[in-house]
């Protein structure tokens, strides 16, 4: 289950070791690049996760953990989002677990930020939504700090900007319009048929 709702942690891949994190420890060591240290400014390094991309993107039903989303492998939409920033802690780098499935939509507005709640450790109801204009907002009876925070991430990955909006309400009236099953929304947009089951619309 993804967007802004818990998103449920995939076992590695069981070829993940060969083809990434070992090819990826070793390139960095011959760097002299430190595992518990930021990676030196203006460092780019061998893209190894890209060989798990297809995985990640099977693993988690092609939805973007932030915008909750079901989009196409084919498309070239996917990324890998490196929840702890490779430029904070190199040796996240190449490990499984630190990955999110995102489009690159949303990993290039996360970028390097810290301060976007991760799907993996989200509290649930966190987000509600409206579901006929697709507006996004924080639970109306979390406490203030945890309230900030989830406004914290809606405006730094835009999740409730026009666009957003627009996709989310547009599938949910898609929904409606053409009485798709309510398992079909749900791989669709597991955001959008969550807040519909806990609205009483399904």
């Amino acid at each position: 289950m993804a967007e802004m709702i818990p998103v449920t942690a995939q076992p590695e891949p069981a070829d993940f070791d060969a083809k990434v994190r070992k090819k990826g420890l070793a390139y960095l060591n011959k760097k002299g690049i430190l595992l518990d240290q930021p990676l030196p400014e203006k460092t780019a390094i061998e893209p190894y996760w890209c060989h798990c991309l297809t995985d990640l993107h099977q693993a988690y039903g092609g939805v973007c953990a932030y915008l909750g989303v079901f989009f196409e492998r084919v498309m070239g939409a996917s990324s890998v989002d490196h929840f702890i920033a490779k430029s904070t802690l190199a040796g996240q780098a190449y490990e499984w677990s630190n990955y999110r499935l995102a489009c690159s939509t949303m990993n290039s507005r996360k970028r390097e930020y810290n301060d976007v709640l991760d799907p993996f450790f989200l509290a649930p109801n966190s987000f509600w939504l409206q579901l006929s204009t697709g507006h996004i907002y924080p639970n109306p009876h979390l406490a203030a700090q945890p309230r900030r925070i989830v406004e914290q991430t809606i405006e730094r990955l835009g999740l409730d900007d026009p666009a957003c909006r627009e996709l989310r309400a547009r599938l949910y009236q898609e929904y409606l319009e053409y009485q798709l099953p309510s398992v079909y929304l749900k791989k669709l947009s597991p955001f959008i048929w969550c807040e519909a089951n806990r609205q009483g619309l399904l």
